[in-house]
Order: C-alpha cells, then sequence, then structure tokens
C-alpha cells in the first residue's frame, strides 16, 4: 500500500493540526459533557457502550437498553449517535496528521512509522461499525441479537486497540521531538 506523501506533507502543518485538533476535541467535549451524562442518567450506573474499551456481552447489551428504558434510548439514538457520527471521521484525520506532523518534526516521515498514522483511521472506521451496530441494536430493542452484539464488540475492541496503540506512538514520537529539540538547543548554546 503506498501513502501519498505529497498530499500528507502538504496537510500536515501547524497552523491546520492545531484547528483541527480544537474541534476534534470541542466535539469529543460535547459528548462527554453534555450527550453521554444526558444518557446515563438513564442508565442506573451502567456505562454505555460507546465508553467500554474492554468490551461487552450481549446480556450487558440487553441489561443496559432495559435500564435506560424508551426515553434513554432515545436520547442515545437521537443525541449521543448523531454527534458521535461526525468525531470518527475528525479523530481520524486530526489524530493522523498530527502524527506526521511530529514525525516530520523528528525526521521520520519518510520511515515505516508513516504506516502507524493509518492506526486513527482504522480507530475510525471501526467507531463507524460500533456505532452502526449501535444503531441497529437500538432500533432492535428490546430484542438484541447474539450476533449483532458479538459483531459490535468486535469494532469495539478493533477502535480501543487501534487508539491506544495509537496513543502510545504519538507520545513515544513527541518525546523523541522533545529530546530532539533539547539536544538541540544544548549544541547551539555550546556552539554560542
Amino acid at each position: 500500500m503506498q501513502l501519498n506523501k505529497q498530499h500528507i506533507y502538504k496537510y500536515a502543518n501547524g497552523r491546520n493540526v492545531l484547528v483541527l485538533f480544537v474541534v476534534t476535541n470541542i466535539v469529543y467535549a460535547i459528548m462527554l459533557l453534555l450527550t453521554i451524562p444526558r444518557v446515563m442518567q438513564f442508565s442506573n450506573g451502567m456505562k454505555l457502550l460507546d465508553m467500554m474499551p474492554g468490551g461487552y456481552s450481549q446480556e450487558y447489551v440487553s441489561t443496559l437498553f432495559l435500564t435506560l428504558g424508551y426515553e434513554g434510548r432515545r436520547l442515545y439514538l437521537w443525541n449521543q449517535i448523531p454527534i458521535d457520527m461526525v468525531y470518527p471521521f475528525l479523530f481520524g484525520i486530526c489524530y493522523s496528521l498530527l502524527l506526521v506532523y511530529f514525525l516530520k518534526k523528528i525526521n521520520r516521515v519518510n520511515s515505516k512509522l508513516l504506516y502507524l498514522t493509518l492506526l486513527p483511521i482504522v480507530a475510525g472506521l471501526a467507531d463507524y461499525a460500533e456505532n452502526l451496530g449501535i444503531i441497529t441494536m437500538l432500533n432492535a430493542a428490546p430484542e438484541i441479537a447474539l450476533t449483532t452484539a458479538q459483531l459490535t464488540n468486535v469494532f469495539t475492541l478493533i477502535k480501543s486497540i487501534a487508539s491506544t496503540i495509537y496513543f502510545v506512538v504519538l507520545l513515544a514520537t513527541i518525546i523523541a521531538f522533545l529530546v530532539s529539540k533539547t539536544k538541540n538547543k544544548s549544541r547551539n548554546t555550546i556552539n554560542q
């Protein structure tokens, strides 16, 4: 698979990355502070499927949807899911470009590390698949098909694993950037 590096270089500049980062995290904050808490008012302390990186069973889904009741399921379907259909796109693009930006800063953008910038896109696609599964189950509630719950859970786990690996890679890249910046400052100070 060949990545179009010129396209990636063009868009992975500080301004674009910053704007995307702010917009992406505003959308995320809206979910964390508004839409998810609104739905969770009906959950009796149970976590929503979107917030369970370790996955869930069909029994958990059935219990959650029963606990949410009609109004909680309606809020999940019509308040949380619509904003969560915007977030995966923003997450994929923003965090992919953020990693490219830091790889450029440490002169590693021409390495195989560039392929790791696909991780947020994989996570975003898995999030869309997870959302479609949740929509299907919300519309079918209270009857939850085992295969739908299992398949949706697989996409939740893929999203979680890809995101976790990505953030570890991003952290390592940022640390490498800070170390190289510190070394460059030291060299410049010595040379003066």
